[in-house]
């Protein structure tokens, strides 16, 4: 089964080894000790934690879109036609290109807060080099 330490865990999920112990410590996310006294969390908790985090906080309407990337705008080039804008969402980059009219509409400019909804017909997906299991 794979399990995941407190650092990983929070990387994972975007906030601080910190966070994480205060809610495992307030009983919101399981956790076990290892044979070391390390705080250890399953991946299957883990990922139980992760959808009710991502359910809870969205707040969104009605929308197929499910991809939600909440972050800032790093940096807008516009053209006469066409923008591109770049959003940093933790520790992922997102790219959007746009019309320069939706652009100036939407008032994106560097430093604005956005959120990137994302729908696609194509996802790669891609195993880390390092998975922690244990048997």
């Amino acid at each position: 089964m794979t399990t995941f330490r407190i650092s990983e865990a929070a990387a994972l999920l975007g906030v601080s080894p910190d966070t994480v112990r205060r809610w495992v410590d307030a009983g919101r996310l399981a956790a076990r000790r290892d044979e070391h006294g390390h705080r250890m969390v399953e991946g299957v908790d883990l990922a139980a934690f992760a959808r009710a985090q991502i359910e809870s906080e969205d707040g969104t309407g009605h929308s197929s879109a499910r991809n939600r990337f909440r972050g800032i705008v790093t940096e807008v080039i516009k053209d006469a036609v066409m923008a591109q804008v770049e959003i940093a969402a933790g520790p992922y980059r997102v790219v959007s290109l746009m019309s320069r009219q939706a652009a100036d509409e939407l008032g994106l400019e560097v430093g604005v807060t956005a959120v990137a909804v994302i729908k696609s017909t194509n996802v790669v997906v891609e195993i880390a080099d390092h998975v922690r299991t244990t048997s």
